[in-house]
C-alpha cells in the first residue's frame, strides 16, 4: 500500500525546517517547536490537519506583527532553495496557509506575499477568503498579476479565482457571475506557458457549469484565433461536451445525426469483483459515403449508497470515420481500490455514446 500524503510531514523534514528556520531566527528554540508539532493528536491528524497545525505552531515563533513574519517566511523560502532542501514542495503549503490564517486583515501585505510564496508554492486556496471579503479590490490585484513575469504568478490569478476549484472554498459571487473573472481568462487565453493556459481551461470549465451560455460566447471568440488558444477553448468544453450539449457538439463538428451503425455491444465481465475490471467490447461503423466526424465516450452508471444510479462519462476517442469504416472496440474500466470513489456491490449499467447521445446500454453486476 502507498505511504499516505500526510506523512511527508515526518520528523526529518520538520528536524530539517527547523535548521533553516533557525538560520534565519537564531534564538528559535528548536526543540520546543518539534514538541509542539509532534503533540498529542498528532497521529491522528490527517493531510490538511497537519498542513493548518504547522501554520498555527509556526505562528508561535515568528514575529506577531504579520508584516515582519511575511518578512521571515520569505527569508526562509530562500533559504530552503538555496540549499535545494529535498521535498516535493507540497509539505510547504502551510505558508499560503499562514497567510490565509493571519493575514486577512491586512489585504495589502498578503497580496505581496502570495505574488511572492506562489512562486515557489502555490496560493490558490490562500487567496480564497480575501476575494469572500476583499471582492473588487482582489480581482483587480489578481487582473494586474495577468501580467507578472513569473509564470506561477499569472497562474496564480486564473487559478486562484476559479469558481469550482477542487477541495477549496467556495466563491458564490463568481459563480452567480463570473464577468469579473473575463478579462483575466483574456489575458492570459494565448499566454507562452502551458502551465497557464490549462488552468485558464480549467476556470472556463469551471464557468460552463454555472453559465453555459456565457461560454458559448467566448466559444465563438476566441475559437480560431491560436492553436494554443483552441486548444484552451476545447478543453474548457469538456464538462458540456460530455453533457452533451448539442450546440458545444456540433461546434465541434460532431453531428447528432450522424450516419453512424453500433453492432455486438457486449459485455465480456458480466460481473466484476471488487478490485478487478469492467470489459465490453462493440463494432462502430461509418454507414454513410461521406467521411464523419465522431466523438466516442462510454458512460458507467455507478451505484451509490442509497441504491441509485448516477453516471460519469468516460472518453474513448475523437476521430475522422472514412467512409464505410468499421472499428472494433474493447475497452476496460477498473473498479480498483482508490481513495477518490467507493465502489458498492450490486447492479451497474454500462453506455455508449456517439456524439453526445446515449445509444446502447447494458448492465453488469459489482460482488464483493
Amino acid at each position: 500500500m502507498a505511504t499516505p500524503l500526510k506523512e511527508v510531514y515526518s520528523p526529518q523534514f520538520y528536524e530539517a525546517f527547523a535548521n533553516v528556520l533557525q538560520k534565519i531566527l537564531p534564538a528559535l528554540n528548536k526543540e520546543e517547536f518539534k514538541r509542539q508539532i509532534f503533540n498529542d493528536s498528532w497521529a491522528t491528524k490527517e493531510l490538511k490537519e497537519r498542513m493548518r497545525h504547522t501554520a498555527q505552531v509556526l505562528h508561535g515563533f515568528l514575529p506577531k506583527q504579520f508584516p515582519e513574519a511575511v518578512r521571515v517566511i520569505l527569508q526562509t523560502i530562500e533559504a530552503i532553495k538555496a540549499q535545494r532542501f529535498p521535498v516535493r514542495h507540497v509539505e510547504f503549503m502551510f505558508f499560503p496557509d499562514y497567510v490565509e490564517l493571519y493575514g486577512l486583515e491586512d489585504p495589502v501585505t498578503a497580496s505581496k506575499a502570495m505574488e511572492e510564496i506562489t512562486q515557489f508554492i502555490s496560493c490558490e486556496f490562500a487567496v480564497r477568503p480575501f476575494l469572500l471579503k476583499y471582492p473588487q479590490q482582489m480581482m483587480a490585484q489578481m487582473l494586474a498579476w495577468t501580467q507578472h513575469e513569473h509564470h506561477a504568478v499569472r497562474r496564480f490569478a486564473s487559478e486562484g479565482c476559479r469558481p469550482r476549484l477542487p477541495w477549496a472554498m467556495a466563491l458564490p459571487f463568481l459563480k452567480k457571475d463570473p464577468a469579473p473573472i473575463l478579462p483575466i481568462l483574456e489575458n492570459l487565453k494565448a499566454d507562452a506557458s502551458e502551465f497557464v493556459r490549462r488552468s485558464v481551461a480549467n476556470n472556463l470549465n469551471d464557468i460552463s457549469k454555472d453559465n453555459p451560455a456565457l461560454v458559448l460566447q467566448l466559444l465563438a471568440q476566441w475559437k480560431g484565433q491560436t492553436p494554443e488558444t483552441d486548444w484552451v477553448v476545447k478543453h474548457g468544453c469538456r464538462t458540456l461536451l460530455k453533457q452533451g450539449h448539442t450546440e458545444v457538439l456540433r461546434y465541434f463538428g460532431f453531428e447528432g445525426g450522424a450516419q453512424l451503425a453500433l453492432q455486438d455491444f457486449k459485455v465480456l465481465t458480466p460481473q466484476v469483483p471488487l478490485g478487478n475490471d469492467l470489459r465490453f467490447s462493440f463494432v462502430l461503423q461509418n454507414t454513410s459515403e461521406l467521411p464523419q466526424k465522431v466523438r466516442l465516450e462510454y458512460g458507467v452508471y455507478y451505484q451509490k449508497a442509497n441504491q441509485s444510479l448516477a453516471r460519469k462519462v468516460f472518453k474513448i476517442s475523437e476521430r475522422e470515420y472514412a467512409p464505410a469504416e468499421q472499428v472494433a472496440v474493447t475497452r476496460k474500466q477498473s473498479f480498483k481500490f482508490i481513495t477518490t470513489r467507493k465502489y458498492y456491490p450490486g447492479p451497474h449499467r454500462v453506455s455508449l455514446i456517439v456524439n453526445g447521445q446515449e445509444k446502447e446500454m447494458a448492465d453488469f453486476t459489482v460482488v464483493r
